[in-house]
């Protein structure tokens, strides 16, 4: 939904911009005339940091190597699959 997202260390700095102790989340929803300059530097920054690097930070489980019993499930699924194929097409 191309949404421009961030993660803050901590709830006190989110805090600091409405005035507040802490605040667990911020969504604006308006900004300023005077202040859209470095609103918009500061968008650019989320989304070259967060929103375009998703997959590089999505862990990556396993590197891709199946367990010897995962493969043989694996392996009987696609024999399975192709019994049934051919019985539909004979």
């Amino acid at each position: 939904m191309e949404v421009p997202y961030a993660i803050v260390k901590c709830k006190s700095r989110l805090g600091m911009l409405v005035h507040k102790k802490t605040a667990s989340v911020l969504c604006v929803t308006s900004v300023k005339n005077e202040d859209k300059l470095e609103f918009s530097k500061i968008l650019e920054g989320i989304k070259a940091n967060f929103n375009d690097k998703y997959e590089e930070n999505c862990k990556k489980w396993g590197g891709g190597l199946m367990s010897p019993k995962s493969e043989a499930k694996t392996k009987a699924r696609e024999i399975l699959l192709a019994k049934e194929a051919a019985q539909r097409m004979s």
